[in-house]
């Protein structure tokens, strides 16, 4: 591939403006096949906003999105996933009548067979560590486990790009550790965007991170320089950079 088509992901100009109010300014961004790449950035810093724009929540101003070389800006989220990206967002989008096995299933079902769906959702279940939560509806689940369903439902749509909005938020320690295996692992089969506020999950998983502040790119680099550079610790980081030490 050359040019733009080296990256699997690129936005140029990238604005997003509610009222006068501009939450993301100009965003240059480019992501390649097989990268991990964690956004971090205090709360108002555009980062969120930039996610939602990428999965067809927003519509930007102005600008424009690309995966694979195609435009993609201000298609739906539905259109965006059946192109090969799959999504997960803050609030985990499961059925909560039926259980984890179903709502893998269905899934599955979107790239498979039925006859290989329950195959593939199987597999998926497992390799989450929620197997033997197969039969139990997902409405009793705690939120932690609600979170892995759902991360084994965008797995089990084989994504050649992989979106997760705070993938941590709730869980514990223990699901902590299973998320991070479980995100590096994916990372064998696809590119990977994660915005997470977890100093401690992001130090399991994080190589380079884009660091937002005041809706642009503050700094692009290695997670261990990040945590060193003083005007990040300013705007985002601060003590949090020594107590996930």
């Amino acid at each position: 591939m050359t040019g733009q088509e080296e990256f699997i992901l690129q936005t140029r100009g990238l604005t997003m403006r509610f009222g006068g109010v501009t939450a993301v300014d100009g965003v240059d961004f480019q992501l390649k096949p097989g990268e991990l790449r964690c956004l971090l950035g205090p709360n108002g810093a555009g980062k969120s906003t930039f996610f939602k724009c990428l999965t067809g929540q927003l519509r930007p101003s102005q600008g424009e999105i690309r995966f694979e070389g195609r435009p993609i800006t201000g298609w739906n989220t539905h259109d965006i996933v059946r192109q090969g990206v799959g999504i997960k967002t803050q609030v985990p989008n499961v059925f909560d009548d039926v259980t984890a096995f179903e709502n893998v299933w269905l899934a599955a079902k979107r790239r498979h067979r039925s006859s290989e769906a329950g195959d593939v959702a199987e597999h998926h279940l497992k390799k989450c560590g929620i197997l033997h939560l197969a039969d139990v509806r997902v409405g009793i689940m705690s939120h932690g486990q609600r979170q892995l369903v759902e991360l084994a439902m965008v797995l089990a749509g084989e994504p050649r790009l992989i979106l997760l909005d705070e993938p941590a938020a709730g869980a514990t320690g223990q699901e902590r550790e299973r998320l991070a295996e479980i995100v590096l692992a994916a990372k064998q089969d696809a590119a990977i965007i994660v915005v997470e506020h977890d100093m401690a999950f992001i130090r399991k998983i994080a190589n380079y991170v884009t660091v937002f502040n005041r809706g642009a790119v503050f700094r692009e680099a290695m997670l261990d320089d990040i945590l060193a550079d003083k005007e990040v610790q300013e705007i985002y980081l601060g003590k949090k950079s020594h107590a996930a030490a």
